[in-house]
């Protein structure tokens, strides 16, 4: 928990910092450029996590990656983590960033499970039904769950809206066994 606050803190700041200075969409296609980095390599992450290399070495090999991909204050920022040794907490921070965006800009995110492929159309649709319960724009995210058998699940947040069949039989039997008409 401690490391969120800290990581949304930096992440706010950062976010402040590219209001003020008008580059929201810079730094926004900077942070996702280092998240992408950070997922794609373990290494990279060891490397940045890692007490034993020296601080100059971690800048300079922020400056080969980063230096001419990114903007100076993302770039900035980066150094100025490794100054404080929050550079352990970069992968978090981006996420936060991330977050912090799609909140500024009132998108939350859905993961939607389903048995099966969804068409266009009903990704469409359940995309719209999901704006307008949550009232803020949707970004979804399709998982394939082969252990449904049918129906969907979505998560937003921490809600989870279960339209599966497996839950609909459940329901139908405590609705039975609620009624006395249904016995072990």
């Amino acid at each position: 928990m401690k490391k969120t606050r800290v990581a949304r803190r930096y992440a706010t700041a950062l976010m402040s910092l590219a209001e003020e200075l008008k580059v929201v969409d810079r730094l926004v296609a900077d942070m996702e450029m280092v998240g992408l980095t950070l997922r794609g390599s373990r290494e990279f992450r060891l490397f940045l996590a890692s007490p034993v290399v020296s601080r100059p070495r971690k800048k300079k090999v922020i400056k080969e990656l980063f230096g001419a991909a990114v903007a100076a204050p993302t770039f900035a920022f980066v150094n100025l983590l490794i100054d404080k040794q929050r550079e352990a907490q970069l992968g978090e921070i981006v996420e936060q960033f991330a977050a912090l965006r799609d909140e500024r800009q009132g998108i939350v995110g859905a993961a939607v499970s389903s048995a099966v492929e969804l068409t266009p159309a009903q990704q469409q649709e359940i995309k719209k039904r999901l704006e307008q319960y949550t009232r803020k724009n949707i970004r979804l995210q399709l998982v394939r769950d082969a252990g449904l058998r049918g129906g969907i699940v979505v998560r937003i947040g921490d809600t989870v809206l279960d339209a599966s069949v497996r839950r609909q039989l459940e329901r139908l039997r405590e609705c039975f066994v609620a009624t006395g008409t249904m016995t072990k």
